[in-house]
């Protein structure tokens, strides 16, 4: 028999994996300063992922906190205008500190989005990614954060922060991954969502490739 027709969708809001309707994205300190301190992938790489994380979060309608560190301090720059232009009328949130949980505005914007579960990805990995997921964790937030988009200061640092989070209960996922969870049937009517990240993400992936980057 031929199946052309969806299978019946799941509570989206108690669903157990990720939904638009049951999760939110928070993308930590991607600025120009902790980017040239990157060593465990380059640049070209996270940047191919966490655009991706974006589009999967604008187009599935998935809220999203952004946040900075320093930059009201006059000691970095704002978040890189490639990642701001897929976000269109989110605000950034700055932060003195390096940990964004400790900081009330950050706290207060995860809230407000009504989500337990956090995508999550920051530079670096060891400090601005695994600090606020640890915080996270442990007051019964779901965190996952997202491997491909993230980089440390060695591949080291990366590999034993995404152990360490993994160790407290973290789950780790990729961009592609959320974006299919999020899309979760290509008889829906918004499958197109993936088509078009995919038809995005997978040439410019075969680019990077044959480059080495």
């Amino acid at each position: 028999m031929s199946k052309t027709q969806p299978e019946s969708i799941r509570d989206p809001e108690s669903d157990r994996l990720l939904t638009p309707q049951n999760c939110a994205v928070a993308i930590i300190d991607y600025q120009p300063e902790q980017y040239r301190t990157v060593q465990s992938t380059t640049k070209e790489r996270i940047d191919l992922n966490v655009i991706a994380l974006c589009k999967a979060a604008t187009k599935y309608e998935v809220p999203v906190v952004l946040s900075t560190v320093g930059v009201d301090l006059g000691v970095n720059t704002g978040t890189a205008e490639e990642i701001r232009k897929e976000l269109p009328g989110v605000e950034e949130v700055d932060r003195t500190g390096v940990n964004s949980w400790e900081d009330p505005d950050f706290r207060a914007a995860v809230r407000a989005t009504g989500r337990r579960k956090i995508v999550m990805a920051g530079l670096w990995t060891e400090v601005c990614l695994a600090f606020p997921t640890l915080d996270m964790l442990a007051e019964g937030f779901e965190v996952y954060p997202v491997a491909g988009a993230v980089g440390g200061i060695s591949p080291d640092s990366h590999r034993w922060a995404l152990e360490r989070m993994t160790a407290a209960g973290a789950s780790p996922i990729t961009a592609i991954s959320f974006a299919s969870e999020l899309m979760r049937n290509w008889a829906r009517p918004d499958s197109d969502n993936l088509r078009e990240i995919m038809n995005w993400y997978f040439p410019l992936k075969v680019e990077l490739d044959k480059a080495g980057k």
